[in-house]
């Protein structure tokens, strides 16, 4: 008990709505329906978890989770609850003892049992048709200044622990939590390709479809890293969690669910670096940062942008560094900063072109070539365009450049080429190719299930408004209103700027 209030818990109940005496019949219902019945729990109990900080025995954090996931319809961990008795507290500079905001960084020990936590329940919203999207986003300032120290630290492998007598041993109390087994490489392999399946998909169709899958294959492999494999193993089981992380962040981002998708990516940022892969963490945390950018943050996510660059260590590879700068452009292009963004873009294209590929290229490197490239520039110009119409100019140049060899399958990127340069058109006042390039975007939206192509066809709508006049553009203009689905509203406090 600390004798502190435990405010984390203390504002989600009063979210919850509950009261302290149905808080305490729920978990006792809870624990009865889990063959605990010797747990009992009443208000005064309850009281001290709110006002002194008492932190009730497992499984009751666990019932906790689950009790307030299922009523506030969004993924409840028991970090969020202020209900972990180890590693919530970093040193302060002074006197005492402060927690990081947003409990981060977690300690190493707890990174295997955070994932497998939150894909649960995350999985448990998709059961019960929850929406899963009630909560609010960190800020790209509390994110990077909670992660700045713990990711320039060099992590402390689980391979290197202590050698136990048991080369397979895991936690005991992660038994009831985990449907664990040691794994081979064989099975390793298997996992690292259904990472290149999973993204192919998503590339090509979107993160709504597959999402569900992403997240129950991530949970396995949460519960695979509860046990201590030989090093090799287990830097490669790291690994494939970082991978299937992000890819579960990337398609919660593309279909609206955004607090969910920070959160994955936080957690890809850990896995990462618990696999000794700082490259693979700064992309977590860039991909954290385009999120922001989307959401009409370009200044969060450059603070972002500056933890994603100098975390990663000496070993980026020009192309990471690459596209690293295009990311960090389309947020100062957001801000109309269009000298700084030129400057970006401009290095961008010169560690692009050095680029000799001496060395091997990380798996989640190889789709960022030369169209996307093109794309990510068209993308910044498009948005500079809104400060500065002679930007559009550029952007379809570099829309065109990046549709010439989209070849590949990767269809939610041919669409945001599309209205890439659809925008850039009506700013430069050619509403007749703005016409062309939107209707592709439309036709072939309707078979992918990202939300984000949704957003930006809403920028490129507002565009139409001065061309109403114009038949065909008032019958596309038609053609958009009905098409587009209902917008739900979004409780982060923030809409899509691009």
């Amino acid at each position: 008990m600390s004798g502190r209030p435990n405010t984390r818990l203390a504002d989600l109940f009063g979210l919850a709505g509950w009261s302290k005496g149905e808080l305490a019949r729920l978990v006792n219902r809870q624990a009865a329906a889990m063959g605990h019945p010797q747990l009992a729990t009443d208000t005064s109990r309850v009281r001290r978890w709110i006002d002194m900080g008492e932190i009730p025995r497992d499984p009751v954090p666990r019932m906790l989770a689950a009790l307030f996931t299922e009523r506030l319809g969004r993924v409840v961990t028991i970090e969020d609850l202020g209900l972990v008795r180890q590693g919530r507290a970093g040193k302060r500079q002074g006197d005492g003892i402060e927690e990081h905001p947003d409990g981060l960084p977690w300690p190493p020990e707890r990174t295997a049992a955070v994932l497998t936590e939150f894909t649960g329940m995350d999985l448990m919203l998709n059961r019960r048709g929850l929406v899963g999207a009630g909560a609010a986003l960190a800020t790209g300032s509390t994110l990077s200044g909670a992660m700045y120290e713990w990711l320039h630290t060099d992590p402390a492998l689980r391979a290197d622990a202590p050698v136990l007598d048991d080369p397979l041993h895991a936690d005991p109390a992660g038994f009831d939590r985990y449907e664990a087994a040691p794994v081979g490489s064989q099975e390793i392999e298997a996992l690292e390709h259904s990472v290149g399946v999973f993204r192919a998909w998503d590339a090509a169709r979107g993160g709504g479809l597959q999402r569900k899958a992403v997240v129950g294959q991530l949970n396995e492999v949460g519960g695979m890293l509860a046990y201590h494999h030989p090093p090799h193993l287990q830097r490669r089981l790291w690994g494939v969690a970082a991978n299937l992380a992000v890819l579960a962040g990337w398609m919660s981002h593309d279909v609206g669910l955004e607090p969910t998708a920070q959160k994955y990516f936080v957690i890809a940022a850990h896995a990462a670096r618990e696999g000794g892969d700082r490259p693979r963490a700064g992309e977590a945390l860039s991909r954290a940062a385009r999120q922001m950018v989307h959401l009409g943050r370009p200044d969060e996510a450059l603070d972002l942008m500056k933890l994603a660059q100098s975390g990663a260590g000496d070993r980026l590879q020009p192309r990471t560094k690459a596209m690293f700068h295009t990311i960090e452009a389309w947020a100062q292009a957001a801000m109309g900063k269009g000298q700084a963004m030129r400057r970006t873009l401009g290095r961008a294209e010169d560690l692009f072109v050095t680029d000799r590929r001496d060395a091997a290229t990380p798996d989640w490197m190889q789709t960022f070539k030369d169209e996307d490239l093109y794309g990510m520039q068209a993308l910044a110009y498009r948005t500079l365009a809104e400060f500065d119409p002679k930007a559009a100019g550029p952007a379809q140049h570099y829309a065109q450049k990046a549709l010439a060899l989209r070849v590949d399958g990767r269809e939610r990127s041919r669409i945001f080429d599309h209205l890439s340069m659809a925008s850039a058109c009506f700013i430069a006042d050619d509403p007749e190719q703005a016409d062309r390039y939107a209707r592709l975007a439309l036709m072939a939206m309707g078979s992918n299930s990202s939300r984000r192509t949704w957003d930006r066809l809403r920028e490129m709508y507002r565009l139409t408004a001065q061309y109403a006049g114009y038949p065909r553009i008032q019958e596309l203009r038609e053609e958009i209103r009905v098409a587009l689905p209902k917008q739900r509203a979004r409780k982060d406090g923030a809409g899509a700027q691009v």
